[in-house]
């Protein structure tokens, strides 16, 4: 499956304004919020192996919710406030 074709590619400045109470960084908690149906917006990092962000983001597209392809693992890692690269993150419902 190859999703990265037809995707929108947003810089990360227009993503800094992700607050950090409604955000959640990474494959694993990505995954979790999916299950617990609290994500919003679903980002993956185009740079990152696709091994690990296709399946994610089936299930993001299996789920109904948007994806959202960035640059790079850096970008997204800055837009969610963290010194590293993120290979996937995800806007939340709060609880």
């Amino acid at each position: 499956m190859d999703t990265k074709k037809d995707v929108s590619i947003v810089k990360c400045d227009t993503m800094a304004e992700i607050s950090r109470a409604n955000v959640v960084v990474g494959i694993k908690q990505l995954k979790k919020a999916l299950r617990a149906g609290r994500v919003q917006t679903a980002y993956f990092a185009v740079d990152a192996d696709p091994a690990v962000t296709e399946p994610a983001a089936a299930l993001c597209d299996s789920s109904a919710v948007p994806v959202v392809w960035v640059k790079t693992m850096a970008q997204l890692g800055k837009a969610c406030g963290i010194d590293v690269g993120a290979s996937a993150a995800a806007t939340i419902i709060s609880t």
